[in-house]
């Protein structure tokens, strides 16, 4: 088989790849098979300015592409778009709460009791306090909202 037509073959099977891994993105999305199926499309392209590149240095130059086009995702591409979000809490619904004041429905006891946010009842962390006394949420920690006396009751 003539060079070319080999170097081709080559490129087509990296753009064949990234192909493969960006539908796999559309598929269970997650941005990671992304960024790898994009240092695959690059992949294709280096072998149409570098013909004949062995295949392990194929290999080594994809491993050190893909990781990194995902740093390159994780250090700049990400924090960007977070920053750009116009609900950057919307799936963390503990911190959503911090500022909110509520109702302990478990007296705080030891520092730990329970207050009812709108149909749920979550654990807090605070100052002991008996049922009934409104609490304002300072901070979130895992799925423990930490609380301190609302001084407006």
């Amino acid at each position: 088989m003539d060079a070319t037509i080999s170097n081709l073959l080559a490129s087509y099977g990296w753009w064949l790849l990234a192909l493969l891994l960006i539908a796999a993105e559309l598929v269970a999305p997650g941005y990671f098979l992304l960024w790898i199926g994009l240092a695959a499309a690059i992949m294709g392209l280096v072998m149409l300015v570098f013909p004949g590149l062995s295949f392990l240095a194929q290999a080594i130059l994809f491993a050190v592409l893909a990781v990194g086009v995902c740093f390159i995702y994780w250090k700049y591409i990400r924090p960007a778009a977070e920053l750009r979000d116009d609900q950057p809490l919307l799936n963390r619904k503990g911190d959503r709460m911090i500022g909110r004041r509520v109702l302990v429905v478990d007296a705080i006891a030891n520092g730990r009791g329970k207050v009812k946010v709108g149909d749920s009842v979550w654990m807090v962390e605070g100052s002991d306090c008996p049922v009934g006394t409104a609490v304002r949420v300072i901070a979130v920690n895992g799925t423990t909202l930490q609380v301190v006396i609302d001084p407006q009751s």
